[in-house]
This record gives C-alpha cells, sequence and structure tokens, in this order.
C-alpha cells in the first residue's frame, strides 16, 4: 500500500543548512520560526482554537534526507558515533518514510494578507522545512514524569561560548541580541560529529545562522565565535 501526503506548511527558521541545527527541539529556546501554512491548511477555521495550547507537536518531513536512502541500523551522536542501534531504537534522520516529529512551544498565532502564519519557539527545524501535521500538545497524557530516557537520558552537556569584539560588531540593529542568543545556544550544544568530540581539533567551522555565516573554533573545552559575516561575503577557505 502506498499513500500520498501533501504538506500543510513550511517552517521558516534562522537554520539555514543542515549542519549545527539542534539535535532535539527546546534546546534552543531563544530560536524562533514562523510556521506558514499552505493550500487548503491556509484558513483561520483550521487552527481555531490553537491558541489554547501552549505547545504543538509537529509533523514534518526529513525532504533533504529523502533521496538518501536509509539503513536498519545507524551510530546516534549520544553514543560517541561509534555504536549501532536500530534506527527505530534512534531518532535518526535517514528513516523509511523520512518522518520526523517535534514538540515545539507556540508564542503566538497571525494573519497577514491572507496568509495563517504560526510563531513557534524552540524548534529544530531547517529553513524550508514542510511540515505535514500539528497535533496539540497535551500535558496529562503526553508527559511520562517516570518514562525512561534510554542512552538519552541525560541532558547534554553546554559549552561555554564567547566571541570576539570583531565578532559581536556584526551584530547590530534591533535583532542583535536576540541573534547572538541564538547564536550562543546553538554552538554551545556542540554541533561537530560524535567523533571528533574526543579529540584535539585545530579545525576552524562554519555554519550558516540568519543571513550570516557564523565561522568559530573550539578552543579545548570553549567554542570561539571568530567572526560574523554576512552570508556570501566570507572567506571560506581555512573553514570547515
Amino acid at each position: 500500500m502506498t499513500f500520498q501526503i501533501e504538506p500543510i506548511g513550511v517552517i521558516h527558521s534562522p537554520y539555514k543548512e543542515k549542519f549545527a541545527v539542534p539535535r532535539q527541539p527546546g534546546l534552543v529556546p531563544s530560536a524562533r520560526a514562523t510556521l506558514v501554512l499552505c493550500g487548503d491548511a491556509n484558513t483561520p477555521e483550521s487552527i481555531r482554537g490553537i491558541e489554547q495550547f501552549s505547545h504543538l507537536w509537529l509533523l514534518f518531513l526529513f525532504d533533504q534526507n529523502l533521496a538518501a536512502g536509509w539503513r536498519p541500523t545507524v551510530r546516534p551522536p549520544r553514543l560517541g558515533g561509534n555504536d549501532r542501534i536500530g534506527v527505530f531504537a534512534s531518532r535518526a534522520t535517514f528513516r523509511p518514510n523520512g518522518i520526523g516529529m517535534s514538540a515545539i512551544k507556540l508564542i503566538g498565532v497571525r494573519q497577514e494578507k491572507g496568509q495563517v502564519l504560526l510563531d513557534l519557539a524552540g524548534v529544530d527545524l531547517v529553513d524550508g522545512t514542510p511540515v505535514i501535521d500539528i497535533k496539540p500538545y497535551i500535558p496529562y497524557s503526553d508527559s511520562v514524569p517516570d518514562a525512561s530516557g534510554g542512552f538519552a537520558a541525560e541532558t547534554p552537556e553546554l559549552l561555554p561560548v564567547e566571541f570576539t569584539p570583531a565578532a559581536l560588531a556584526q551584530l547590530d540593529g534591533e535583532d542583535a541580541a536576540y541573534q547572538q542568543a541564538v547564536i550562543e545556544e546553538v554552538l554551545a550544544q556542540d554541533p561537530r560529529p560524535a567523533y571528533k568530540k574526543a579529540k584535539t581539533d585545530d579545525k576552524r567551522y562554519g555554519v550558516l545562522l540568519f543571513d550570516y555565516n557564523v565561522l568559530f573554533r573550539f578552543e579545548g573545552h570553549k567554542v570561539l565565535v571568530e567572526q560574523i559575516v554576512a552570508s556570501g561575503q566570507a572567506d571560506l577557505t581555512d573553514y570547515t
């Protein structure tokens, strides 16, 4: 049996590429995003009453991974990228049907020129991700206080993040404090592949956030943001 699924909306978020996207929702609470409803779903009637809920379940497609297929076992970053487990015992992005789900904070509902928009916080979705369904988060049934988290039971350790004066100088305007907070929370998660975290790492890295190339490196147990440059204007010769 086969089924056809049509997106009901598209995410607009600060994450312009897969690298450095938080591995779970809520890990970067400052990050704001907008869900733009589309097609027949783009009507106020479809979200009537949704403002009563503080959080939503978003079901979405890992659209950037679909063409790569999937395997029955994966190597989760939380296990250091070395041990294999079954794909259904993980939240890996390479899945048989490429469907993901995230519990996201709803911070507002609005309409602009006939377009229905949901404002969200704590997202872990790449800009342009297609959303296939929305469901309200129900605390009494969806929260299980005594649940076991298996190999991912502990909250990930965060790294301190520092900015050079030159980097901070690039963040100006009314969104500067917001952008700095998001960049700091993203990099504190240590977005490197798991196998690099246990090694001395003298490489420099770059990631697209907002409309910037954020260029950084690791100094021991610390992240240093060296430059923040407008997208397309950075010299990435020395950066991974």
